[in-house]
């Protein structure tokens, strides 16, 4: 099943929030990501918040994640990773 949207998220906290206790027991394994975009280019996004004070993202439709991804800046950084407990 595809997913109509891309939904980067706006801090380190609701990353680790999604990758530890989502993707791990629904994948094997959940990674948090660091990037950066422009802030002009952000402006074209509003932030959604979904949640609790930390949970802030964007919604960036599939059809225009060609565009998302030509304008980060840089490396994508893998900041942590998360395994099931041993």
């Amino acid at each position: 099943m595809e997913q109509p949207i891309f939904y980067p998220v706006m801090n380190e906290e609701y990353a680790i929030q999604i990758a530890r206790d989502w993707n791990v027991p629904a994948s094997g394994s959940g990674f948090v990501t660091k990037f950066e975009l422009p802030s002009s280019y952000l402006k074209k996004f509003q932030v959604q918040n979904v949640g609790g004070p930390v949970h802030d993202e964007l919604w960036v439709p599939a059809e225009e994640l060609e565009e998302f991804n030509d304008n980060i800046v840089g490396e994508i950084i893998v900041t942590r990773s998360f395994y099931p407990e041993a």
